[in-house]
């Protein structure tokens, strides 16, 4: 409110509008009542009941749709199974029958070989027949026979505790635990080393493929035994070595087998023949492929040469 201004009457002065006044007169803001006539000039909705039976109803048939969509997918995959097994089947009786002419393969190369070792002993003499052989016990390409040892190893039996844990871990044999009590054994004084059958030499490799095992490319199934002809202090090292120890720790902790034994009078056949290559010297070019070919000797006696644009400079 304004102050009178002095000598004034009554009637000239003029009152400021008061704001406290105003906002208790009027505590709504002009919006609220603009939308409310925004509302109330539209057609009137629908009642609730209207709008829930409506979303019920885009639902059902929603999941009338997704049902549907399922039910043809699932017989479209069960028309194509019996497709997909007989493909199946295909493939597996074709790795059988490769396996199975392999083996016999690999035993017909073997009687060849005992045979031209037969021959090869008939036509040399005594000493280098007998030389001969000690290489091949000595690189694998001979069978042998001797006292040994035997290390098996199993996969565990998959019984780990699912609260706690306990067991869990590698409970099956990797293909590094092979190397590695093959190598213990090497260091230990194998003379000659085979796994599942499979002889190990200079050459052999022990690696993974997929879930299989393989040994110089040829699948082992366990449980695996690791065959190894030595002397009598093969074993002994063998368990002193760190291998020997990792294996056990790792058996106590995850139920994985590993057991080692003596043996006598072990049998290793010898492994098949290495597919070696050797370095060949290269082919020199021809004479005429460099440029020069030979002609009539002029007076100095050297051969005629041609450029080779072939110009005769």
């Amino acid at each position: 409110m304004s102050a009178p201004k002095p000598g004034g009457s009554r009637s000239e002065r003029v009152y400021a509008p008061d704001f406290l006044t105003e906002l208790f007169r009027n505590p709504l803001d002009p919006g609220y009542a603009d939308a409310a006539a925004a509302r109330r000039s539209r057609p009137a909705e629908a009642p609730q009941g209207w709008r829930s039976w409506s979303a019920r109803s885009v639902s059902l048939i929603v999941v009338v749709v997704l049902g549907f969509l399922f039910a043809v997918a699932y017989r479209q995959t069960m028309a194509d199974e019996p497709g997909r097994s007989q493909a199946r089947s295909g493939l597996v009786a074709q790795i059988k029958d490769r396996v199975s002419e392999t083996d016999r393969l690999s035993t017909r190369a073997d009687q060849l070989r005992e045979e031209v070792g037969r021959q090869r002993d008939a036509a040399l003499s005594g000493s280098a027949a007998a030389r001969l052989r000690d290489l091949e016990a000595g690189t694998g390409l001979g069978r042998v026979r001797g006292d040994g040892v035997v290390v098996r190893l199993a996969d565990a039996t998959g019984n780990a505790d699912a609260v706690t844990g306990a067991g869990a871990g590698p409970s099956r044999v990797l293909y590094s635990d092979l190397q590695g009590v093959a190598n213990a054994l090497w260091s230990a004084g194998a003379e000659a080393i085979a796994i599942n059958g499979q002889r190990l030499t200079a050459t052999s490799t022990i690696r993974l493929a997929g879930e299989a095992i393989l040994v110089d490319f040829r699948p082992v199934m366990g449980p695996y035994e690791v065959s190894a002809i030595g002397p009598g202090s093969l074993r002994r090292k063998f368990e002193d070595s760190r291998n020997a120890d990792l294996m056990r720790e790792v058996a106590q902790k995850t139920g994985l087998s590993f057991g080692v034994r003596e043996a006598d009078d072990l049998t290793l056949p010898a492994a098949p023949e290495p597919q070696l290559r050797y370095a060949k010297p290269p082919v020199s070019p021809s004479p005429s492929a460099s440029g020069v070919r030979s002609g009539s000797p002029g007076s100095s006696g050297s051969p005629a040469t041609v450029s080779p644009s072939g110009g005769g400079r």
